[in-house]
């Protein structure tokens, strides 16, 4: 078994920044991500040269599944081998996903998440000459509809459910974040004769086999949009669910310690909050995870900035009532075991709906639909067991064997 002076989990910006704060400490640093390559979702395909250190042992295509032998190990599964690794401190940068909302057609095929579809294209989905309609909520969707309208695609309007008076008020907060506001500027300008529709929302998917139109409302106007594609996605959901095997509450310290002294979190896995916070939070991560407390403290400045800029944008693109009205009777919400919206109102918690529907026990483990139900019902995720992926029947064999 390996053994690693710091284990960092996720090789995001967060997961980068704490490994490489970490090797700069002097630390023997692993790091292990289930992607073929660093970057996570948002530097995914780029150079981000600064946070490539030499020293770093690095671990791709692999997912923790369960805690090893003690407390001071976990048991992952790549391919069809199983591995474990052993930590004197854990850095969890475990990123985050789109939230989705169910919608009447959101199974139909060419409806993705936003940022689902920027990554099918970074992968080497041809766009060009497509016609596309970006929705949800958040930042998120301009820079998804620039990338794509820069792949050739025909973006034919992004519809933002935060209404106009919420993103007038953000305008005059970003007086204070140049650089953001520059950032936001360029995407207009690249998106410049797009229609961005403020307090709009997808309805509904249609057509016959696969996507055809999207339906929409703004206010009281319904309409239709034809379209080859559509991105939707309501902002995004922490990947919470190692940091909850582990035991560890979602709060951290002023050093991104969990309640676990060996355990430190960073990234969106703590609370959404952008690529900045993400960066400087891996970063206090990886100093303070080797002993490095001053140098982690010069940077609290730095995240506190950050910190006042993800509350805006929280604040800004909270999620309206509203959208609790989306799915139908008949609206697939797992699709993973089939479980209609009419069935789970029929439950009365997350349990039981998992008991009586089987919500949330298919391949995905509730990775969507939990997040889902939680927003549309409020209920809380039920108690998080190994293995936290479908695995390997020898994989969890080993488990007896460790």
């Amino acid at each position: 078994m390996r053994k690693a002076d710091v284990l960092v989990i996720g090789a995001g910006p967060a997961g980068m920044a704490a490994a490489t704060r970490a090797t700069e400490s002097g630390a023997r640093v692993i790091q292990v991500d289930d992607n073929a390559s660093a970057g996570g979702q948002i530097w995914r395909g780029a150079s981000e040269t600064r946070w490539q250190t030499p020293g770093i042992e690095t671990i791709f295509g692999a997912q923790a599944i369960a805690r090893g032998s003690n407390e001071r190990t976990l048991l992952f599964e790549a391919g069809e081998r199983s591995f474990e690794l052993g930590f004197q401190r854990l850095i969890l940068a475990t990123g985050a996903r789109e939230l989705f909302l169910p919608f009447p057609g959101w199974t139909l095929p060419g409806v993705f998440g936003a940022g689902g579809l920027q990554a099918m294209v970074k992968s080497g989905l041809s766009v060009r000459g497509k016609t596309i309609v970006i929705g949800g909520s958040g930042p998120l969707l301009l820079a998804v509809a620039a990338h794509l309208r820069q792949a050739g695609a025909r973006v034919k309007l992004i519809a933002e459910q935060a209404v106009a008076k919420a993103i007038v008020g953000f305008g005059f907060a970003m007086l204070r974040y140049p650089a953001k506001l520059t950032q936001a500027a360029g995407l207009r300008l690249a998106l410049a004769g797009v229609r961005y529709l403020l307090g709009c929302r997808v309805e509904a998917a249609e057509g016959r086999g696969r996507l055809e139109r999207v339906r929409l409302r703004q206010g009281n106007k319904i309409w239709t949009e034809e379209c080859d594609y559509a991105g939707i996605a309501y902002g995004l959901h922490a990947n919470g669910e190692l940091a909850s095997l582990l035991g560890c509450r979602q709060e951290i310290d002023e050093w991104q310690r969990t309640a676990n002294p060996a355990i430190y979190a960073a990234g969106e896995c703590t609370g959404i909050g952008g690529v900045d916070l993400a960066v400087v939070e891996g970063e206090i991560a990886g100093y303070a995870a080797c002993g490095e407390l001053e140098r982690a403290r010069r940077l609290f400045g730095r995240r506190d900035r950050a910190r006042s800029f993800a509350k805006a944008l929280e604040r800004t693109f909270a999620l309206r009532g509203e959208l609790r009205t989306l799915p139908r009777p008949a609206t697939v919400v797992c699709r993973c075991e089939d479980v209609t919206y009419e069935k789970l109102q029929q439950a009365a918690s997350a349990r039981g709906a998992k008991l009586h529907t089987r919500c949330g026990m298919g391949a995905c483990q509730g990775r969507i639909c939990g997040a889902a139900t939680e927003f549309l019902f409020g209920w809380k995720p039920d108690t998080v067991r190994p293995p936290l992926l479908p695995a390997r029947v020898g994989s969890l064999a080993s488990l007896e064997d460790l």
